[in-house]
């Protein structure tokens, strides 16, 4: 490993071991009652929680929250590591050897003798490395879609699904034959719709293939769905909340026509964009 990879500074290694020790204090004798309670089931949600408000700052460009929110995830990492300790099962400096380890092993390009010119190549590079780990494990052969966790959000599940099929060459040849195929999904669904009938399991089956089908979309235009919709979601509340504030509050709103919201809405759209 070259100098250039090994610049950490004292003070940054002591911030750090003041955290371990900070965290290992308020888990121990004498510590902070709420924090003793806690197991890895009861600060899951809380590891889920504080992801999205590192995703929050950064859609915000709100670095200085973007520090403390980092910090909150840390402390996540921090929390598991010292109940691992406590159960002897890891610690943190075990969680930190496995990581550069894992690093050094999946960047040969870097670490060793292999070439990766492109992202591409750097991505195959990884793929190879990561079966050559599972031969080494014994692990029995699996099934292409083996790896792809069941427990992350719906729409990465399927991008990553989408993708899989796609090395073997089970996908569309371009993006015209997604469009395609997202309006017949549309269609499908369209037809499942009947007025005065909501939430039919045939409808609700054929929702599911047009999302599924828009996830292979996004993969085939190197788009992030999750931070796409993000995107939207934040432009429906800018343009909501001016559309409110013109209004005068919510009340006015609730009292307004369809027509009074259309036009009040399309002011909004051209105010904030």
């Amino acid at each position: 490993m070259s100098e250039e990879t090994t610049k950490v500074t004292p003070a940054e290694m002591e911030s750090l071991r003041e955290a371990i020790a900070i965290m290992a204090r308020l888990r121990g004798p004498g510590g902070c009652p709420w924090d003793r309670e806690q197991t890895f089931e009861s600060i899951k949600r809380h590891t889920l929680e504080e992801t999205y408000e590192v995703f929050d700052a950064i859609d915000r460009k709100a670095w200085p929250e973007l520090k403390d929110e980092l910090g909150d995830l840390l402390l996540q990492v921090l929390f598991y590591a010292q109940m691992a300790s406590e159960a002897g099962y890891f610690n943190i400096q075990d969680v930190a050897a496995n990581l550069s380890a894992k690093l050094i092993r999946r960047h040969p390009h870097i670490f060793g003798d292999a070439s990766a010119e492109t992202a591409d190549d750097v991505n195959r590079n990884w793929e190879a490395v990561k079966r050559q780990e599972k031969a080494e494990r014994g692990d029995a052969p699996a099934g292409l879609l083996a790896d792809v966790p069941r427990h992350v959000p719906a729409m990465l599940e399927a991008t990553k699904l989408g993708a899989k099929a796609a090395k073997v060459g089970f996908d569309w040849a371009d993006e015209g034959g997604l469009f395609t195929k997202l309006e017949e999904e549309l269609e499908e669904l369209r037809l499942e719709v009947r007025p005065g009938e909501a939430g039919s399991e045939r409808a609700f089956d054929e929702l599911g293939d047009l999302l599924f089908t828009a996830m292979h979309l996004a993969r085939k235009l190197k788009l992030d769905p999750e931070f796409a919709l993000r995107g939207a979601n934040a432009k429906f509340r800018r343009r909501f909340n001016a559309m409110e504030a013109a209004a005068g509050g919510t009340e006015t709103l609730q009292k307004a026509s369809e027509e009074e919201l259309d036009a009040m809405w399309r002011l909004a759209k051209q105010q904030v964009g």
